[in-house]
């Protein structure tokens, strides 16, 4: 029965990976549910509510009827807004028609993929990595070619890295900054740099995943497209879930050239179409609106990542270095390969996380879904007792593999 289901299914899904964030989360979700005290930092979700006058303002629009269809790439007062706030906080000069409003930042690099990539092309994306890039770049048959750093360099890639992966068929360069799931943030003279190898080849363009833009503890943010030599080729990619705590609302959003954008928005009106219509008069507002609450929000993260770093830093075996943004931390936990409790041996990171849940009850997840086998992630976003709690069994654990 299980051959007969699975021809009747496509390549495509046989093939793709499970996001390993959300298989984690479920194996966690099921744990508890028989009863164990688990505490889960797999997902890269803000303990934080969505601030009130945000809340406010999208029971105003449901209110004043906002709740029909809206234009697929999105309701012309929040693109405006958007371009405003690439001006404003980014250096980025974009018009309303270059700009898509999606379901999620998710669904903007889905649409780009799809638009830009025909079987072959490669797309170089820079490691570790969110867990989706690599299968939302072989969607349409796209080839991931995967440049990373390691801890050493606090996971971030060098330049004659970049310039050394750029072939003929090199289409896009994907990464992110603030990284998830390292946390690390590239500077404007980082980023120079990477611009600097990419102008040449004019076929390039540079897919920039900002959505933890505004947890960032290094003072200003860079972005890459506001480098002159790249900025007519670069598509920035932000949203609302992590600097607003908007999650749930599955608003993203992207500025690109104009070509770029029309293909997008040609493809998302074929997926689907425009995104919930008060919620983007809401995130219109929340654009503008104070932002008190998302500045305190990154002092927690703040407060967060010097508690965990610094805890984690007192186990021995574990190699941590200091994130400068979003809300995790990506140990190097290759020290405990091939020990074992005298039960359960482990041999790399998939072994690690999954003795940390059956034994310790924390979920984490395994380095090996961002392109780095010798680490794993912790997120912070939640409560300093609990994060105090879930170390202190993380230590109690590791300290009985041998």
């Amino acid at each position: 029965m299980a051959t007969e289901v699975a021809s009747l299914l496509s390549q495509l899904v046989l093939q793709m990976e499970e996001s390993a964030t959300i298989k984690m989360a479920q194996m966690a979700r099921d744990l508890r549910a028989q009863g164990n005290n688990v505490i889960d930092l797999s997902l890269g979700e803000p303990d934080f509510d969505t601030p009130a006058h945000i809340k406010e303002a999208a029971k105003k629009a449901l209110d004043a009827g906002h709740t029909k269809y809206t234009p697929v790439p999105g309701i012309m007062e929040l693109r405006q807004a958007i371009c405003r706030k690439f001006k404003r906080d980014n250096d980025l000069d974009f018009t309303p028609n270059q700009i898509v409003v999606s379901n999620g930042a998710k669904q903007s690099i889905a649409n780009i993929c799809l638009a830009m990539l025909d079987p072959g092309d490669e797309v170089i994306i820079l490691g570790p990595y969110w867990v989706s890039y690599a299968e939302i770049v072989k969607m349409p048959q796209g080839v991931p070619v995967v440049v990373s750093a390691g801890i050493e360099d606090d996971y971030k890639v060098k330049p004659e890295q970049v310039a050394a992966a750029i072939t003929e068929r090199t289409k896009l360069l994907l990464f992110s900054s603030p990284c998830n799931p390292t946390g690390s943030v590239y500077t404007r003279e980082e980023l120079e740099a990477i611009a600097a190898v990419v102008a040449p080849h004019e076929h390039v363009y540079i897919i920039s995943d900002e959505i933890y833009e505004y947890i960032n503890f290094t003072g200003k943010h860079a972005s890459i497209g506001a480098v002159p030599s790249v900025k007519d080729r670069t598509i920035t990619v932000n949203g609302f879930s992590k600097g607003y705590a908007m999650t749930g609302w599955r608003l993203g959003y992207m500025g690109a050239p104009q070509f770029i954008a029309s293909a997008c928005a040609k493809i998302q009106g074929q997926f689907t179409s425009g995104a919930n219509s008060f919620s983007q008069h809401a995130a219109a507002y929340a654009i503008e609106a104070d932002m008190s609450a998302t500045h305190a929000m990154r002092e927690a993260f703040l407060q967060r990542r010097d508690l965990v770093t610094g805890l984690l830093g007192q186990i021995e075996g574990f190699k941590v270095n200091q994130p400068t943004g979003a809300f995790y931390s990506f140990p190097d936990i290759s020290y405990f390969f091939g020990k074992s409790d005298g039960e359960t041996t482990v041999r790399n990171a998939d072994d690690f996380c999954e003795y940390l849940l059956a034994k310790a009850h924390v979920a984490t997840v395994s380095g090996g879904a961002f392109g780095a086998e010798s680490c794993f992630r912790i997120s912070y976003a939640t409560s300093e007792d609990l994060l105090r709690e879930a170390i202190a069994r993380i230590a109690e654990a590791v300290g009985k593999l041998h």
